[in-house]
């Protein structure tokens, strides 16, 4: 299992530790990850009811998926399982479910090209501001300049004419991406720790996470069993997109943030920003997506300047 210490694969952070540049395939595996999220994304915003429920019957989904791939990764993984596995993807498990409820939430209450933009500027910038606060980081002018881009880009996306969307539901869904960020913020530090810091391999990390997502929430979806079955007989279609394809895009970026340090790996992942936006407007039809979009692309710049400060 390639550990941080090994050629090739990226050092964790320390104290005052400057990044260094990212590899091409750290940068594929990032921008694979980022058209995939923009995907399942907008599958998961065609869903305008259901909340825990959906959230339980995709994350099922993932855990059924990824249970052979997980077993034989057990089996053929040179290390022997450590009980610390299970606790770091306990801890992401807790995390991604207050992600995904957050989240749906959000496009229940917002459109698309308002959460989605908010939450991937927000998560970026203060994953770095805790790289700063926790861990030494100092990103000077650039990253002063990227922090400033995106609080702008955050307004011109939050702003404006919003068409037959009411104030309400505008901050409703401002206030949705803000929180989703800072769920983004603390799952993208710990899953980065866990796969470099503790060296769970980002598959059975994944795997067994999912499989505890899915047992944490069944109580309370499955107290609603009528919308349950609801949802999959009406949305099965979207279910297995965001199930399918969710779990491949974080896996695609878990094995990036083996390769490089996540102040990198975060902020590249967010092109998905732009894509939604297209996808918002293409293909859901929301309104003043052009103003939505110009300020997902000063986002995207200002998560860029951070990750090169």
């Amino acid at each position: 299992m390639p550990h941080g210490n090994e050629e090739g694969a990226y050092q964790p952070w320390s104290e005052g530790t400057v990044a260094g540049p990212m590899n091409s395939t750290a940068l594929s595996l990032v921008l694979a990850a980022a058209v995939v999220h923009a995907a399942w994304n907008l599958a998961a915003k065609r869903i305008t009811s259901g909340g825990t429920q959906f959230v339980w019957l995709y994350y099922t989904v993932s855990a059924v998926a990824l249970l052979p791939f997980t077993a034989v990764a057990l089996v053929v993984e040179a290390e022997r399982p450590q009980w610390t596995w299970l606790l770091a993807a306990a801890v992401t498990s807790v995390l991604h479910i207050a992600y995904g409820i957050v989240l749906q939430r959000g496009y229940v209450a917002g459109d698309l090209s308002v959460v989605d933009p908010v939450a991937r500027g927000t998560g970026p910038l203060l994953s770095v501001l805790a790289a700063v606060v926790l861990l030494g980081e100092r990103p000077g002018v650039l990253g002063l300049l990227g922090a400033f881009l995106v609080i702008t880009g955050v307004l011109v996306i939050s702003t404006g004419n919003t068409g037959r969307v009411s104030g309400k539901a505008r901050r409703a869904g401002i206030g949705y991406g803000l929180l989703t960020g800072v769920v983004i913020a603390a799952y993208t530090l710990w899953d980065a720790h866990s796969v470099t810091g503790l060296g769970v391999p980002p598959l059975i990390y994944f795997g067994i996470a999912s499989a505890m997502q899915s047992a944490m929430l069944a109580p309370n979806a499955l107290s609603a069993r009528a919308e349950v079955v609801r949802l999959w007989c009406e949305h099965r279609r979207e279910v297995l997109a965001v199930g399918l394809l969710s779990p491949l895009a974080y896996l695609l970026v878990l094995y990036a943030l083996r390769l490089a340090p996540v102040s990198l790996v975060a902020p590249a992942r967010e092109l998905s920003i732009v894509l939604g936006g297209l996808a918002a407007w293409l293909v859901l039809g929301e309104q003043n997506a052009l103003r939505r979009l110009a300020g997902s692309v000063i986002v995207l710049s200002g998560i860029a300047a951070i990750a090169a400060a």
